[in-house]
């Protein structure tokens, strides 16, 4: 359910995320030669999760340079990322089988950076661990699209894992300051009301927290907790039932560690 965007111009074709198999990477590389035919110069990769990376090895093997966050390697480097790989070999079969690999970028991104394409500048954005161990997002410019990766979820709950959903939270108090015209989430539809899409996933994100950090502040057990916090203005979204309890534990313990470490 991930998204990838293409960025064209006339010097050639930016991709911003690669999806979640090489097959799905090859239907939108397939939509891609239906607008230009222009080369992919590159892929930015905003995070490192398999519904991101699984489809970067069809743009690889076209030569295309793969530029990711620092941070990428806590990932790619763990056990999750060879582990999760053989899960899907079997969940996402054959979409994702033995032919399926890792790839590795070719260049890592730890600061802003300015990026030229012909007749736009990419305004790559390190926003540092949010909701992963490293994420990017992309400003094109002149036209002030964003393409923001899984800081931002329109029309469904998050997922937060094992995000720093402090710093996620203040990277996206920051974004009203871009100037956005238009906006492609990392997950959900496009929207050219950047402001609405971006105050749902903020809005969550700061309620759960608020929720979580007066019952680890009162020491009040997690499930009593949960149980007695009303959710409603949220249940109704995609994926609150499979995704927002195990969200919401999550916050939890990372509240306790961020307590601990005052």
């Amino acid at each position: 359910t991930a998204n990838a965007a293409a960025i064209v111009s006339d010097d050639g074709v930016v991709i911003v995320d690669a999806l979640g198999s090489p097959s799905l990477a090859q239907r939108f590389l397939a939509e891609l030669r239906t607008v230009t035919d222009q080369p992919v110069k590159a892929v930015i990769v905003t995070h490192y999760h398999a519904d991101h990376i699984y489809g970067l090895q069809v743009f690889k093997d076209l030569g295309a340079e793969i530029i990711a966050p620092g941070g990428f390697q806590d990932y790619l480097d763990s056990p999750a990322a060879p582990e999760r790989l053989a899960e899907r070999r079997v969940s996402l079969f054959p979409w994702v089988n033995d032919d399926t690999r890792l790839v590795r970028p070719d260049r890592v991104i730890v600061e802003d950076t300015e990026m030229p394409l012909g007749e736009l500048t990419l305004d790559i954005r390190y926003l540092g661990p949010a909701h992963s161990d490293g994420d990017l997002a992309v400003l094109v410019r002149p036209d002030q699209v964003l393409i923001s990766g899984d800081i931002i979820f329109e029309g469904r709950v998050p997922f937060t894992g094992s995000a720093d959903t402090r710093h996620w939270l203040a990277v996206l108090e920051g974004l009203d300051k871009l100037g956005i015209e238009a906006l492609i989430p990392g997950h959900g539809p496009a929207a050219r009301e950047p402001a609405e899409a971006v105050s749902m996933t903020l809005e969550y994100l700061k309620y759960t927290r608020d929720r979580m950090a007066a019952a680890v502040e009162e020491m009040t057990p997690f499930a009593e907790a949960y149980e007695a916090a009303d959710w409603s203005r949220f249940e109704d979204l995609p994926a609150f039932g499979a995704t927002h309890r195990r969200n919401a534990y999550g916050i939890y313990l990372s509240l306790e560690q961020e307590m601990l470490g005052q």
